[in-house]
C-alpha cells in the first residue's frame, strides 16, 4: 500500500485532480452511466494529460493498486471503476483535431463519439462508431466498434490509424502497423488489456447528410419481419446500415401518439450512398407495409445522437450478448415469444450487422474474431428504477440463454457484463493465444485486468 508521504508526492505529480472518498466530489467522480454498478475506489486521479497517466499507472504499479481505467464510463459491466483501487479517469482530456486534407482526426482518450462527431461534421467527415454519441472513443473502439457505418466503412478498429498507449511499466508508446505493430494487433479488439490509451488516431470518410431513422412494426408481424430482414439485409447495398430491434415506443415526439408504449419490432437505418439513389433502396422496406417509416434526410450527428436522450446517464442496465451466424425459424421463434415480455419501456434487444466492409477483414488481421458473423446480438434489461434490477437481469439472462444455443459462440466484449475466463476465450477464440503471449510481453503482471481480461500466457 502507500503511506501519507506517498500519496504527497503523487499528488504533487498531477496536474489534474485527485479525489478521495473523504471530498465533496468523491461520489460524482465515482458514478459511471450504468447505474447498478457501484464501486468506492480510493483514488480517482483526473488525469489532464499524458503525464498525468504516466505517473498514475506507475503509482499503481509500485504500490500494487487494483487499477480501472475509465474513458466515457459507458461499459455496461462497469470496467472503468473498481472498488479500494486507483481509478485512472481520462474524461477531462478531450481534445480532437482534424486534419481536413489527409481525412484524419486525432481524439484524446477522454473523447466521448458526440466529441469527434461534432469536430468531423464541419468538415463533411465523419468516423465510423457506435450508435449513442455519449459512448466513450476509447471504450468502443478497442473493444471493435460496431455501429451505423459498419457496412460501408468496417469495424471502428478498421479505422484506426495509430494510438499513443502508456504501458504497464509506464512508457508511452505509437502503436501503428509500422510501429509496436503486435500491440496495433492486439488493440484492435483486444479491449483495455494492454495500456491506457491517450489518444487515436482514425481514418474519416466523406458522410455530412445521410437518410435514417426507424421503420416500425406490430409486434404481432414480428416473426415475418424478423424473416424478411435476414433475407434483405446481407444483400442490400453497402451503403444502407440497417440494425433490428425490438422495443417499447416512447411517448414522445416524432412517434405518433396511437403507437406510444407498443411493444413493436424495428429497424434503425442509416443510407450513407447517394440521395438520388435512397428511394430506390428503401423501396423494398416501404413494400413490408410498416406502421411508421420515419425515414428522412438529416446530418449525420442527428442519428448519431438520436438516442441520448432516451438513454442518459443514471439507468439501471443489465446486458448479455451474441455473435450469430444465421437466424433460423427456430431462433426467431425464440425472439418474438422473449420479445412478447419486455420487461420495461427501455429495454431491448437489437441485432447489428457486421457485414459488408466488417467481413473484408480476417478473423486473424485484428484481435476481434469474429469477422465470419453476420450479427452482433445485445440483450439488454434497462430501467430508471433500481427496484426492478431483478426483473430486467432476469429478462435478459433467459433470453439470452435461450438463444445461446444458436448463436456462433463468443460475444462482443462492449456488450459483456462479468462472464468468466470461459466467455472472454470464447469470444476472441483462435486469437486469445497471440494476445496472451503480447499480454506476457507488455503486462506480466496484469496490471491492466479490469476489463475482459486476457491472461498473461
Amino acid at each position: 500500500m502507500f503511506t501519507d508521504n506517498d500519496l504527497m508526492a503523487y499528488r504533487a505529480a498531477l496536474r489534474g485532480n485527485l479525489v478521495q472518498p473523504s471530498d465533496a466530489t468523491y461520489d460524482d467522480a465515482r458514478k459511471v452511466f450504468n447505474a447498478m454498478i457501484s464501486k468506492r475506489p480510493k483514488l480517482i486521479a483526473q488525469c489532464a494529460d499524458v503525464a498525468d497517466v504516466i505517473a498514475s499507472v506507475t503509482f499503481a504499479r509500485e504500490h500494487q493498486l487494483l487499477l480501472a481505467v475509465r474513458g466515457g464510463g459507458h461499459n455496461g459491466g462497469g470496467l472503468g471503476i473498481c472498488d479500494d483501487g486507483l481509478v485512472i479517469d481520462l474524461s477531462a482530456m478531450r481534445g480532437i483535431r482534424v486534419d481536413p486534407a489527409a481525412h484524419t482526426v486525432r481524439a484524446e482518450g477522454g473523447c466521448l463519439w458526440r466529441d469527434v462527431d461534432h469536430a468531423s461534421h464541419a468538415f463533411g467527415l465523419a468516423a465510423p462508431s457506435g450508435i449513442i454519441s455519449t459512448t466513450g472513443v476509447g471504450g468502443l473502439t478497442l473493444g471493435g466498434g460496431i455501429g451505423h457505418l459498419t457496412r460501408r466503412y468496417g469495424l471502428s478498429i478498421d479505422n484506426l490509424l495509430s494510438a499513443d498507449v502508456v504501458l504497464a511499466d509506464g512508457r508511452l508508446v505509437t502503436a501503428s502497423e509500422r510501429s509496436n505493430s503486435d500491440l496495433f494487433w492486439a488493440l484492435r479488439g483486444g479491449g483495455g488489456n494492454f495500456g491506457v490509451v491517450t489518444s487515436f488516431e482514425f481514418r474519416l470518410h466523406a458522410v455530412s447528410t445521410i437518410i435514417g431513422g426507424p421503420t416500425l412494426w406490430p409486434m404481432e408481424r414480428a416473426a415475418e419481419i424478423m424473416q424478411w430482414y435476414r433475407s434483405f439485409m446481407p444483400d442490400a447495398p453497402e451503403e444502407l446500415n440497417g440494425f433490428f430491434a425490438f422495443m417499447t415506443v416512447p411517448p414522445v415526439a416524432p412517434f405518433p401518439e396511437p403507437l406510444h408504449l407498443q411493444k413493436m419490432c424495428a429497424v434503425v437505418w442509416c443510407w450513407t450512398g447517394d440521395p438520388a439513389m435512397a428511394d430506390a433502396a428503401f423501396a423494398p422496406v416501404r413494400a413490408t407495409a410498416p406502421a411508421l417509416h420515419g425515414v428522412q434526410e438529416m446530418p449525420f450527428p442527428m442519428l448519431q445522437g438520436a438516442f441520448d436522450g432516451l438513454y442518459p446517464p443514471g439507468l439501471q442496465w443489465y446486458w448479455r450478448a451474441d455473435f450469430v451466424g444465421e437466424l433460423s425459424d427456430e431462433a426467431i421463434a425464440l425472439h418474438v415469444q422473449h420479445a412478447a415480455r419486455l420487461p420495461t419501456m427501455h429495454s431491448t434487444m437489437h441485432l447489428y450487422p457486421i457485414d459488408g466492409a466488417a467481413h473484408r477483414v480476417g478473423r486473424n488481421e485484428t484481435a476481434f474474431s469474429y469477422r465470419d458473423a453476420r450479427w452482433a446480438a445485445v440483450f439488454v434489461g434497462v430501467d430508471p428504477d433500481p427496484a426492478n434490477v431483478e426483473r430486467i437481469s432476469t429478462w435478459a439472462r433467459d433470453y439470452q440463454s435461450a438463444l445461446n444455443p444458436y448463436s456462433a459462440g463468443g460475444a462482443y466484449v462492449n456488450f459483456m457484463m462479468d462472464e468468466g475466463q470461459d466467455r472472454v476465450k470464447a469470444s476472441f477464440r483462435d486469437n486469445y493465444s497471440r494476445l496472451s503471449s503480447i499480454k506476457r510481453d507488455l503486462d506480466p503482471g496484469n496490471l491492466f485486468r479490469v476489463n475482459q481480461n486476457i491472461r498473461p500466457a
